[in-house]
């Protein structure tokens, strides 16, 4: 009676987490292991290109270079852990963590730093639409400027 069928042990799948790694951020959203080069994207969410810019009243202020600093703040010294959702080309695109943050992306969202993405397979998280939601109603962040969504700026930007 030792045996145990296939319905008595649950396994998750092939979804396997990163070994813990030191980054280096590459973009606002984007960040490479130091060790094996691999780049990984934060699923779900976009935010500001680093030439971008937003207005608050009649300030310009650099929406990108505040997000890629905000990620950098996150991860710099600190194991990051990321559960990949998907690969694209040479970037895993996945779900990432700290010790300090169980999500990253969601952080961003909370911040008001980053923005979910409009395509459907990528607001599968419910939870996203909700923190970017309060975000915006609480004025935080990118919430409380005039700005273009990052991937119309990096369509209408020549060289974004």
């Amino acid at each position: 009676m030792d045996t145990a069928t296939a319905l008595d042990v649950y396994t998750p799948g092939d979804h396997e987490a990163s070994n813990p790694m030191r980054v280096v951020v590459l973009s606002p959203t984007t960040f490479q292991d130091v060790e094996t080069n691999q780049k990984y994207r934060l699923y779900g969410v976009d935010a500001c290109d680093l030439g971008q810019t937003a207005r608050l009243g009649k300030q310009t202020w650099p929406c990108g270079v505040v997000a890629v600093a905000w990620l950098v703040n996150a991860t710099l010294n600190k194991w990051v852990v990321c559960l990949p959702v998907r690969k694209d080309a040479a970037v895993i695109v996945a779900r990432c963590a700290t010790g300090e943050m169980a999500d990253v992306a969601g952080e961003m969202l909370k911040a008001g730093i980053a923005i979910t993405l409009p395509d459907d397979p990528d607001r599968r998280i419910p939870i996203y639409a909700q923190l970017e939601r309060e975000a915006r109603e609480s004025y935080r962040g990118i919430w409380a400027s005039t700005f273009q969504m990052p991937w119309l700026y990096r369509k209408s930007s020549p060289n974004p």
